[in-house]
């Protein structure tokens, strides 16, 4: 996380969860996170592809000229960039991890700036990860002031966190199986090329994804 944003949202929402999988939603108190309430949200996951805006600061409707209200946050990406999204949003929602996606803005009169998105877990109901409480903000703070309504984005780089270490750690804290897990114990990642897939012993495999440059590397 190179965003102070991101580095306040994640230590708040880490302090909530104290040793668990995930806080709950009810536990989030905007009052907390009042200086930086205007570059969060909170996503309502549907199913595999509608992750939709249940709140977005005011400030993230500004980067982008828009009302996020009741929008699809995958509507951002495009269709190749969407899988990868996807995949990193399964994670947290399944896994309890916490997803960074670095990605560049568009704009016609202003050209483009790097911004980093957090998502974080957060129980709804019950065991299930139904909501996302994420933020956007920019690397550089001048460019809220600078640069026009963003056009489109285009991924960068993501990552995903663990908390607690391994995801085998986090799960093993639950009293019921979440219904978006899978067994990852017997699989390994393959590449090709630009593309990377994970295989499952027993003939399974994944569907193929492109080899975006994860945070941190080169």
């Amino acid at each position: 996380m190179k965003v102070k944003t991101s580095q306040q949202l994640f230590a708040y929402w880490n302090e909530l969860r104290g040793g668990r999988l995930a806080p709950r939603r009810f536990e989030v108190e905007p009052s907390a996170i009042a200086a930086i309430l205007p570059d969060t949200f909170i996503l309502e996951r549907e199913d595999r592809h509608d992750y939709m805006f249940r709140l977005a600061g005011t400030r993230i409707c500004e980067y982008f000229g828009r009302e996020f209200r009741g929008r699809n946050l995958l509507d951002l990406w495009t269709a190749e960039e969407r899988e990868v999204v996807i995949r990193v949003l399964e994670s947290v929602t399944r896994d309890g991890g916490v997803g960074v996606i670095g990605f560049m803005a568009n704009s016609s009169g202003s050209g483009a700036a790097a911004y980093e998105m957090l998502l974080l877990p957060l129980v709804h109901t019950g065991q299930t990860i139904s909501r996302v409480l994420g933020s956007i903000a920019p690397l550089s703070p001048s460019a809220h002031y600078t640069q026009d309504p963003i056009g489109s984005i285009e991924l960068e780089a993501f990552d995903v966190i663990w908390p607690d270490g391994r995801p085998h750690a986090l799960l093993a804290r639950t009293t019921t199986p979440s219904p978006f897990l899978r067994d990852t114990g017997t699989s390994r990642v393959v590449r090709s090329e630009r593309r990377s897939f994970r295989v499952y012993d027993g003939g399974r495999k994944d569907e193929t994804l492109p080899d975006f440059r994860p945070l941190g590397s080169k």
